[in-house]
């Protein structure tokens, strides 16, 4: 028998977290952790090293636990960086690790193959925690930190680098759990009384759910019962409560009905969310006077809007404090159907502004079971009515990129469908978007995830084009060359289907959502139709770059 290396090590060290999937590229400088985890678990070939910690990203959202992407060094983990930078933006558990070259070279800028300047630095600046192995001994003891690192909340990507002669290394393999961080302390008695005292006073209250939230779903059930409360969410907070159930406003905050129903609120609860700027019109958005915030994150309470009551904390054990002190109490009769009212009001609208596209919002629904992931890139239908009317009932289902770049959706979504493999995943992308990880159609081809992936085709970037169309005196870039779909995909080796009229929706997806396989579905935006209401990006321009009003929305 052979002796160990690093490749047996780190397969010991993702078996006994339950990992038993990996991402990435070959190389060189990674050979033995390849070798070991294509023979030991599943390694999944991608085509681009930004797509393997994407991959790496969506299946640690679908199954909660440890995504694991390898790459190579220099130009590889460079290449990696972006999607690094979306798993800081998320806060997912990942663990990149990349090879690095053979460690007497390390830091002497020789330009041997594959170096690159201070790549450590690189990685610092994408991960909440870079490292690299500059001795064998000590190997499996920075491995394990590192998962124990992404593992523990607010979570986030740790990068390991790896150099090759110390992967290749003898390793003894000692079983060794990685560690466990112990949860923080609950706030101050004094602090929780006060938020209680607020809650309990409160006639109109209101809950924000952010991506926090989702770790306390049972509580968040159990607060809303108890108030009688409703529930806006951020997108990432979506599903942390059914989005059926009549309580949920949902990720409607600035529509008209969300803006309406936060002005009668008395109170507010917001728990684990960012108050990102899309999310609250560049924070525009009025909150209630009485505002109580919990947040993993000790600095986070105030940062963007006025905290009257700061709860710093576990959201499970906080929220379980809070209904320890709240007595049963009465709301302020037709809060409920106001906030029923606020609901269908805002999905009624929305469902108006986007015409057609709502047949296909119906028709993914009506295929799928609430099991289902719905992996979003970046286009105009995930912007609308993805991020929003598309019911969520599972946060785990909800994959987006929450920092907001394009062309990740499809890396995602192979990630997460080789993650729950028992259900159909639905991955959401424009033509645009596709195209910048085009080479991921041949992943899908490949491993064969039971995936239908839906390509929203309008010939380019349609969230831009709109914007240059109502502020700018011409289109510049934004216009693109579309391949033929059905060509492509038989190309690949994949069925395809198309969806040109409303009533192709419902059996097109049905069929492809219950194949066993790859379906790749071209939804032609021209012969379908426009939405009522033309999207354009939450974002303000100056009114010095359009020559007039300089708030697209």
């Amino acid at each position: 028998m052979t002796q160990p290396n690093g490749g047996d090590l780190l397969v010991e060290t993702l078996r006994g977290l339950g990992v038993d999937t990996v991402f990435g590229i070959v190389s060189v400088h990674n050979l033995p952790l390849v070798e070991a985890v294509d023979r030991d678990l599943r390694f999944v070939p991608v085509r681009h090293e930004a797509a393997a910690v994407n991959a790496a990203d969506g299946y640690a959202r679908a199954t909660g636990r440890l995504g694991c992407a390898l790459t190579s060094t220099g130009t590889g983990a460079g290449n990696a960086a972006g999607s690094l930078i979306e798993s800081l933006s998320s806060g997912t558990p990942v663990l990149h690790i990349t090879g690095q070259i053979d460690s007497e070279y390390l830091g002497s800028g020789r330009g041997f193959i594959h170096e690159t300047k201070d790549q450590l630095g690189m990685l610092r600046a994408v991960s909440t925690h870079a490292v690299t192995v500059t001795d064998a001994a000590d190997a499996g003891d920075i491995l394990r930190d590192a998962a124990a690192r992404a593992l523990t909340a607010p979570h986030g990507p740790v990068s390991v680098e790896w150099p090759i002669d110390l992967q290749f290394a003898p390793q003894q393999l000692t079983g060794t759990p990685v560690p466990v961080s112990a949860p923080p302390a609950l706030p101050a008695p004094a602090l929780l009384d006060q938020a209680a005292a607020l809650l309990a006073a409160a006639q109109r209250p209101l809950v924000w759910a952010g991506g926090g939230a989702n770790s306390a779903r049972p509580e968040l059930a159990a607060l809303l019962d108890a108030l009688n409360a409703g529930l806006v969410t951020s997108n990432s907070g979506r599903g942390s409560v059914p989005e059926s159930d009549e309580r949920v406003l949902g990720n409607y905050a600035t529509a008209p009905a969300g803006r309406a129903l936060l002005a009668e609120a008395d109170v507010l609860l917001s728990i684990g969310t960012h108050f990102r700027s899309n999310e609250t019109a560049d924070y525009s958005l009025e909150l209630p006077a009485a505002h109580i915030q919990l947040a993993l994150d000790p600095a986070a309470p105030g940062r963007v809007y006025p905290a009257t009551c700061a709860l710093h904390g576990d959201a499970a054990a906080v929220l379980t404090a809070l209904l320890a002190r709240i007595s049963s109490r009465g709301t302020e009769t037709g809060w409920p159907a106001r906030v029923r009212k606020a609901r269908h009001d805002a999905r009624s609208a929305q469902r108006h502004a986007i015409g057609p596209q709502a047949a296909i919002n119906d028709a993914i629904r009506d295929a799928c079971p609430p099991a289902s992931v719905i992996a979003r890139d970046v286009t105009i239908p995930s912007s609308t009515w993805g991020n929003r009317l598309l019911e969520i009932t599972d946060p785990a289902t909800n994959v987006f990129p929450r920092g907001g770049g394009i062309g990740q959706g499809l890396a995602m979504g192979i990630g997460a469908a080789l993650g729950r493999p028992g259900t159909p995943t639905v991955v959401i992308a424009g033509d645009g978007g596709l195209a910048v990880h085009l080479g991921e159609l041949l992943t899908l081809a490949q491993e064969r995830p039971r995936l239908t992936l839906l390509v929203f085709n309008d010939g380019g970037y349609g969230v831009l084009r709109n914007m240059q169309d109502t502020h700018f005196p011409r289109r510049s870039g934004v216009d693109l060359t579309t391949p033929d779909f059905a060509g492509l995909a038989a190309a690949v080796g994949l069925p395809y289907a198309r969806i040109a009229t409303e009533a192709d929706a419902g059996p097109v997806i049905k069929e492809a959502t219950a194949s066993d396989g790859p379906t790749l579905v071209e939804i032609d935006l021209a012969a379908l139709g426009p939405m009522n209401t033309p999207f354009t990006s939450p974002v303000k321009l100056p009114s010095t770059a359009t020559g007039q009003g300089g708030d697209p929305r």
